[in-house]
């Protein structure tokens, strides 16, 4: 069984996804440490409520803080920091992010929740998605793994969009996660 640091800033749905796929034996894996930048974020309350280690790093994350917790791999389920380079180092091709549209479009600095789908509405974009990519020293530039697609309706605002793609970011991590627990 594989160990999954994950890493979040704010409410944490994902992390829920991730933990649930974990208990209920879809991920072939167990999530061995939370850690937050945000002193405030739920997600920090969601992994003590499953008794999980939870850690709030303000500056810099520390690679030894994975290896205590023998970390296999690091997936950031909306985590707001750039990744320092000791951690990309230590864990080089092992981890990974999700990111609420289909990229190379709506990534880079800024293009984080409602802001990403305020853009895509603002294109006239007919469809939307969710991809999976590896995480590099630059925001959203990484290797796109898989991607999965959302259409966008008529009459849609932002927020009725984002709810939808992120319905859809619970299934596909899990999914995602699962054919990954099972390679290592």
């Amino acid at each position: 069984m594989k160990n999954i640091a994950v890493f979040a800033s704010h409410g944490g749905s994902n992390l829920q996804a991730i933990i649930d796929g974990c208990k209920s034996g879809s991920i072939n894996a167990k999530v061995c440490l939370v850690i937050s930048n945000n002193k405030d974020a739920k997600a920090l309350l969601r992994a003590k409520s499953e008794g999980i280690p939870a850690v709030r790093i303000s500056e810099n994350i520390f690679s030894e803080t994975l290896l205590k917790y023998k970390t296999d791999i690091v997936f950031l389920a909306g985590f707001m920091k750039k990744i320092p380079d000791d951690v990309l180092r230590a864990f080089e091709n092992r981890i990974y992010n999700i990111h609420p549209s289909l990229l190379p479009k709506y990534g880079g600095k800024g293009m984080y929740g409602i802001n990403v789908h305020k853009a895509v509405l603002a294109a006239g974009e007919t469809e939307t998605g969710i991809t999976i990519h590896r995480v590099t020293a630059e925001y959203d530039e990484g290797d796109i793994l898989e991607q999965r697609k959302v259409p966008v309706l008529k009459g849609d605002t932002p927020e009725i969009l984002a709810a939808r793609v992120l319905e859809q970011e619970h299934i596909f991590i899990v999914e995602f996660l699962s054919n990954l627990a099972g390679k290592f």
